[in-house]
């Protein structure tokens, strides 16, 4: 220690524990330290996680850009398609029907019959693949639309009690609107739904999709809704996803004004603006603990300033600056903040690595669900570790610790050595 300079030197000395209030500060300033960086570490970890994993779960299920016509549906899609897939963004293109059904289970003396009010997307098996993940997400039986097939969400096969072969009775806008009118004629009159079987259980990561969709065929769900050969739109994948909002541009200036282009952004911009405002104030509402902790820092080294006046006299009659002398206490600060700053970094990305551990001995040990898919809508708890966030979160934190301590620093080195020896 004798090779360091002169401030950090003494600065360190100073810090020995001896079981003296001061010294209790300290400690309560460098845990203070620590646990604002910690959490604050593993707040924005899971923030960006989510936003991170939302926005994939998001371009694995949906497309980046999805084309409808104002006003209907889209005849002669295909030649739409065609111009759309001739631009150099565009990786694929698949057409789709999308719409809100009734289903109702098959029921027997051993299980009820179930019902439920998902929505349909009606796609086409041979270029789904080209805009979305879902044959890659089948978890259970096969991607097989033909016929009377039907792909279900796992979290719709959970609640619906389904496994791969049950069958499912769907009744269309059709069926229901049939279903109306009987009642308001008062005539007791049989509608039939279509049998459809469950040929694939797919796993999307996301509980709205894998709770609320249900798939078929194109074929089928046009038959569904009465389209004919008409699609309520086009599903477009691009190369770049972040290239939507200059496409859509393209294809208002070049498709005529009755095409509607929605980006991905655009249709889940309410959760993700929500998360991104969300994340900001977590951070600055989680910063006050570490300016709680910068608070302590002060108390401690106003109590240390005070108990050191006599050897500040002395040092500045042996002919140290003042600038020394506050370099004493801005080191001591500096000190806690290294070691708190270290501790919290440890303890976040500690936390942030195991935290579904965490959340799966909880919910043995307790029974609770701290993180049910049903609200939040991932499996597990998201997290992602960037290192702007980190060095934002630390280097701030130090800073933080650096101003705590410079009012009793320049204090003392304001003192005066008459003045601080006078009653010795």
């Amino acid at each position: 220690m004798s090779r360091l300079p002169f401030e950090l030197f003494l600065a360190l000395r100073y810090l020995r524990p001896k079981r003296t209030f001061v010294s209790v500060i300290t400690l309560i300033s460098i845990l203070g330290v620590a646990l604002g960086v910690a959490v604050l570490i593993i707040v924005i970890s899971v923030m960006t996680g989510f936003d991170h994993d939302l926005r994939e779960k998001i371009l694995g299920f949906n497309a980046h850009l999805t084309v409808t016509r104002s006003g209907g549906t889209m005849k002669n899609y295909q030649i739409i398609a065609a111009r759309l897939v001739s631009n150099k963004k565009v990786q694929g293109v698949s057409p789709f029907v999308f719409g809100p059904v009734l289903v109702e289970t098959a029921g027997d003396t051993n299980r009820p019959a179930l019902q439920d009010a998902p929505m349909l997307r009606g796609i086409d098996p041979a270029t789904e693949g080209r805009v979305s993940a879902l044959p890659r997400e089948i978890i259970a039986g096969k991607y097989d639309l033909s016929g009377r097939g039907l792909l279900v969400g796992v979290d719709f096969a959970s609640n619906l009690r389904l496994q791969v072969g049950d069958h499912l009775s769907i009744y269309s806008a059709r069926e229901i609107k049939k279903m109306k009118a009987a009642h308001d004629r008062k005539q007791d009159e049989a509608i039939l739904p279509d049998d459809y079987e469950v040929r694939g259980i797919f796993d999307a990561g996301y509980y709205e999709y894998n709770s609320r969709v249900i798939v078929a065929s194109l074929d089928n769900a046009q038959d569904l809704y009465d389209l004919n050969d008409s699609v309520h739109g086009l599903f477009v994948m691009l190369r770049d996803p972040y290239q939507a909002p200059a496409l859509k541009r393209e294809i208002a200036l070049g498709l005529g004004d009755e095409l509607v282009a929605t980006t991905w952004m655009e249709q889940s911009s309410g959760i993700l603006n929500a998360l991104i405002v969300e994340k900001n104030v977590m951070f600055y509402l989680l910063f006050f603990i570490v300016l709680v902790a910068a608070l302590c820092i002060l108390s401690a080294q106003i109590t240390f300033v005070i108990q050191k006046t006599r050897e500040i006299g002395m040092l500045k009659a042996l002919g140290a600056s003042k600038w020394q002398i506050s370099g004493i206490f801005l080191g001591q600060s500096a000190i806690i903040g290294v070691i708190g700053v270290a501790s919290g970094y440890g303890l976040g990305m500690l936390a942030v690595t195991y935290r579904n551990e965490f959340l799966h001995c909880m919910r043995r040990l307790t029974g609770w669900e701290l993180f049910p898919a049903s609200v939040y809508g991932f499996g597990e708890l998201p997290a992602l570790i960037t290192s702007a966030d980190v060095a934002v979160i630390c280097l701030s934190s130090f800073v933080i610790c650096i101003f705590g301590g410079l009012l009793p620093a320049w204090n003392a080195g304001r003192l005066k050595p008459v003045e601080a020896l006078r009653h010795e």
